[in-house]
């Protein structure tokens, strides 16, 4: 359940730490006291949405922290599955930080998290049902969804589900084979030629550079050869100069015998009698080098080169990606070539996909039919005890192809005045009645789930007299087995809470601050007064606000 909230700059709510109990809870105030503030803090906490428009007015930042204690299994299992630090107590504890710059941060038990992680986690945690919630009635495909969760259908739906994505995929390929005759031999063509020109090349990885390097050793060739020539002469010498490796030579015997009489010369010689032997390699490594080029080898290069170039600019750039052209190409070929026989094989798969998806939604939708009777039994028991004894409620299915959903169209029908036939909710319900309609359907619903907290902002909309002290009466029953809170604005709805939390607002200093606290009996009693006359509070108000907690 929800133990605790704590509410930093949020709005008109500087700071506000709510703690919480089990069984029915109410928060009450003035219109516009910061009611739906606490509702906004939070579907924060839950990974919902936010905007920087929440952040008090005169800060940079707002936070939410809620912690919840009693945790069922599934949820720390999935907390464990998403590597939540766990907490000795098993709590959880979840913080949400909201910035003006736009950015916002989430921790889990103060570990780092991503909205999408919270957002996983909410529904296992919270269930808020508020105004708009009602008016998602009106939208047929909830109430498939009910109908699913009343039936428990949640696994067969899921194999549905992956049956008729595989078989739309299915589908998706059969209609890309089914190009026509012409712009398919315009592909085969146009491949043949690609796949040929390339081949016809015969290209081969590291070529490009190769030839460049060719190419330039060509055009440089009398530098080249000049520079080999001087470098022999300057070794070996010619008929005009010594060489300097006679001189070395000639230099090192005279170290050494200088070394012989002067022990410190040897180090000098030994190195001049070295330098001598590695010149001695050098000249031969110049003597065996072949300094002869084909000039007429030059066009031959250039038209590779050119040729290279042309078809790198056409598929792709360097070699590699040439080859790895061709090779697409030749994939591509291939399939077309053979696109009967892979056609005849996508369609084998289509038909055993097909026949799978519609044994699954013949199978979902049997189910639907025996779950819709018994669900909408339920809740006409619901909305009779909720002062609706005579409206007419009930589940039309319909036949249609095959869609996400499975094989049906299923909406809800009410009919509000005996002999009056049953219609769309959009054409009946008023704003009250959708609310009674929501609650009941919840209450049916929420044996159906492991959630453990439920928010009802305002589900007494449209309603007064008995139709609230039956609401009321639902609410508390409702929250025997589970942490309900609910927003309202009934003296009937407000005496029948376990607990109650009173929301209000005051302005200091020109700035304005809302205010949660807990009432006592005394503060309850004087709520509940306040709530009955709307203005100011007689004795003979107080008395029947005394009477009605003492009822409750």
């Amino acid at each position: 359940m929800l133990a605790q909230l704590f509410i930093n700059n949020i709005a008109v709510i500087e700071r506000a730490s709510i703690d919480l109990e089990r069984g029915f809870t109410v928060l009450t105030g003035e219109t516009g006291a910061g009611k739906s503030i606490i509702i906004d803090a939070i579907h924060a906490v839950l990974g919902e949405r936010t905007s920087r428009e929440l952040v008090r007015t005169g800060t940079q930042a707002a936070s939410v922290s809620a912690l919840f204690t009693g945790l069922e299994p599934d949820v720390l299992a999935a907390l464990g599955e998403l590597s939540v630090p766990e907490e000795e107590d098993g709590s959880l504890l979840i913080q949400r930080d909201i910035r003006l710059s736009g950015k916002s941060t989430c921790k889990l038990n103060g570990a780092p998290a991503t909205v999408s992680m919270l957002k996983r986690i909410a529904p296992r945690l919270i269930s808020i049902h508020g105004q708009h919630e009602s008016y998602e009635l009106l939208s047929p495909e909830v109430h498939m969804d009910y109908i699913d969760s009343f039936a428990r259908v949640e696994d067969l739906r899921g194999r549905y589900q992956a049956s008729y994505r595989r078989l739309r995929q299915l589908q998706g390929k059969l209609e890309d084979f089914n190009t026509d005759e012409g712009e398919k031999a315009r592909q085969l063509d146009l491949l043949r030629y690609q796949i040929d020109e390339i081949e016809a090349a015969d290209i081969r990885p590291g070529e490009q550079e190769r030839l460049a390097q060719e190419r330039e050793a060509i055009r440089n060739s009398e530098k080249i050869a000049a520079s080999v020539e001087l470098s022999k002469a300057l070794l070996s010498g010619d008929e005009d100069r010594g060489g300097v490796l006679s001189d070395l030579a000639q230099a090192a015997a005279e170290m050494e015998k200088a070394a012989s009489f002067l022990p410190e010369a040897q180090e000098a010689a030994q190195k001049l009698r070295e330098a001598s032997y590695l010149l001695e390699d050098a000249d031969a490594a110049l003597h065996s080098l072949a300094v002869e080029f084909d000039p007429s080898a030059l066009d031959a290069i250039e038209e590779r080169l050119d040729l290279l170039y042309r078809l790198g600019l056409k598929y792709g750039g360097g070699e590699e990606k040439i080859l790895q052209y061709l090779a697409d190409c030749q994939e591509r070929l291939h399939a077309i070539e053979f696109s009967d026989e892979e056609r005849e094989k996508l369609e084998a798969e289509y038909e055993e996909e097909k026949k799978r998806a519609i044994a699954l939604a013949k199978e979902l939708s049997q189910k639907r039919q025996g779950a819709s009777g018994k669900f909408t039994a339920a809740v006409k028991k619901e909305l009779a005890f909720l002062n609706m004894p005579g409206i007419e409620f009930v589940t039309e299915i319909e036949r249609v192809p095959l869609h996400t959903g499975g094989c049906d169209k299923l909406r809800f029908l009410v009919s509000a005045n005996k002999g009056e036939p049953a219609k769309p909710l959009s054409k009946i319900a008023s704003g009250g009645e959708l609310s009674r309609i929501m609650l009941a359907v919840k209450t049916v619903l929420s044996g159906m789930d492991k959630i453990d907290t439920l928010i009802f902002d305002e589900v007494d909309t449209g309603i007064s007299g008995v139709a609230a002290n039956r609401v009321g009466e639902k609410l508390k029953q409702v929250s025997h087995n589970r942490q309900v809170l609910c927003i309202t604005h009934l003296a009937q709805i407000a005496a029948m809470a376990d607990n109650h939390l009173f929301i209000s607002k005051h302005t200091e200093k020109g700035r304005t601050f809302t205010k949660v606290e807990q009432l006592d009996f005394e503060g309850r009693k004087q709520e509940v007064a306040r709530i009955i006359s709307g203005d100011a509070v007689t004795e003979l108000q107080l008395k029947m606000a005394e009477e009605m907690l003492q009822r409750s």
